[in-house]
């Protein structure tokens, strides 16, 4: 039994003492449909930019708004929570992310305007289960493995990230799709009739992502989870302190901003990164593939940082991957080649135990705040909706390749934040 006592955090703790491994089980499943989620969008995008002839900017609307979400509902997110429970909450997002997938069939027959908008939906389901879900694995155990803990079941996460391009590159891309120049030279009427053809590849699959949702809603509803309360005690209290008084959140929360944009951005621009003659010259289809690669590292790295914090210091580990990572992205701007080519892929390794180190590092010790200060730091997220469209300011005026220069500047705060907080854990005690 790994039950956190109140009176060495005051954090949120189980009603029932029962044992944590059939919840974080349960939990680990939500994580793995999130990632699955989010990833398509990395094949949605060349799809959707192909299919209307869009700018860079244009296409990344598509992680503006399903990253915009995260801002705009992160917080009522974290109300709903506190007024129906965690377990309910993470149903509700659930159900709401199913209606965003549902969504997908009438944006394929209507244009990329409801394409948006059903990218906003499903993310707005999303950031439920992540202000949920996020705190509850914090809390099911020792807060000195919370890291560890969280980045274990990040790991399922990344396993649906590296699952869903090659998923999507089969189901979507295996066509192929006409160049802008072949598409203009169409007429009027053919050219609308072929944008429906194409853009009806997503109905199948995201009708079947909205039943497995709604399926994993009514299983997840009648599970026997602990319940997850608050203790008003001398640490719960935070100490008197306003949230924002807590610096370590605050800067966690650029750094969570910085890392989701900065791992976004890669994500979004990859396929056609790969496609760039300088580099590799892939057709959609065949970089779809080598997608898989970049989310598939996160989750092998995921798996392997899981042992590693239990011996290394969490901050020491998030600033040595953010130095890889800097390096490696700009070996991709400046080599060009396969050499550039592994060098970005690669960067997914280290990605790895980012979000869930920040994460957890940023609510340390607060307490009965936990739970606002989850609705904070995934408000943060919003960066997977700026950072992204930065780049792709950069992309069209400057081209692709150094348009890159814009994650690998965000990697150079998360370095710095891992330096700064690197012995955090020390004056924990511990109560194993």
């Amino acid at each position: 039994m790994n039950s956190v006592s109140k009176a060495s955090t005051g954090a949120p703790v189980q009603a029932a003492a029962a044992s944590n491994t059939g919840p974080l089980v349960i939990v680990t499943i939500l994580f793995f449909m999130w990632g699955l989620l989010t990833a398509l969008n990395d094949v949605l995008i060349p799809h959707l930019k192909a299919i209307y002839t869009l700018s860079y900017v244009q296409a990344m609307l598509v992680q503006f708004c399903f990253f915009g979400a995260y801002f705009i509902v992160s917080l009522p997110a974290g109300m709903l929570i506190k007024k129906i429970g965690y377990q309910h909450g993470a149903v509700a997002g659930l159900v709401i992310a199913a209606v965003g997938c549902a969504l997908f069939y009438p944006a394929s027959n209507s244009g990329y305007s409801l394409f948006l908008f059903a990218f906003f939906v499903l993310a707005a389901g999303i950031t439920i289960l992540q202000v949920a879900a996020n705190p509850y694995v914090t809390v099911l155990g020792d807060p000195k493995t919370a890291s560890s803990r969280l980045t274990l079941t990040q790991a399922f996460n990344s396993l649906g990230t590296t699952v869903a391009p090659t998923l999507g590159g089969m189901l979507i891309l295996s066509g192929g799709v006409l160049g802008a120049a072949e598409i203009g030279l169409l007429p009027a009427a053919e050219q609308a009739a072929y944008r429906v053809k194409e853009a009806a590849s997503v109905q199948g699959p995201y009708l079947a992502l909205a039943g497995a949702l709604l399926l994993l809603a009514v299983l997840f509803a009648f599970a026997r989870l602990p319940k997850i309360v608050h203790h008003d005690d001398e640490a719960g209290a935070g100490n008197g302190k306003s949230l924002l008084s807590h610096r370590n959140l605050v800067l966690g929360a650029v750094a969570i901003f910085l890392y989701v944009g900065g791992e976004v951005s890669i994500g979004s621009f990859l396929i056609n990164y790969l496609g760039e003659g300088s580099v590799a010259g892939l057709t959609p289809a065949v970089a779809a593939h080598y997608v898989s690669y970049y989310w598939g590292g996160a989750m092998i790295g995921r798996f392997a940082g899981f042992a590693v914090m239990r011996k290394v210091s969490p901050g020491k580990t998030l600033a040595f991957n953010a130095g890889c990572v800097t390096l490696l992205v700009l070996v991709a701007i400046f080599v060009q080649g396969h050499v550039a080519m592994w060098a970005i892929l690669a960067v997914g390794l280290f990605n790895s135990i980012m979000f869930p180190t920040i994460f957890s590092m940023a609510l340390h010790q607060l307490g009965k705040l936990t739970g606002q200060a989850s609705g904070v730091l995934c408000m943060a997220i919003v960066g997977g909706a700026l950072v992204p469209f930065a780049q792709g300011i950069l992309a069209d005026s400057i081209g692709l390749n150094l348009s890159f220069l814009v994650p690998a500047a965000c990697y150079i705060f998360i370095l710095y934040f891992g330096l700064k907080y690197a012995n955090m854990y020390r004056a924990l005690p511990d109560e194993r």
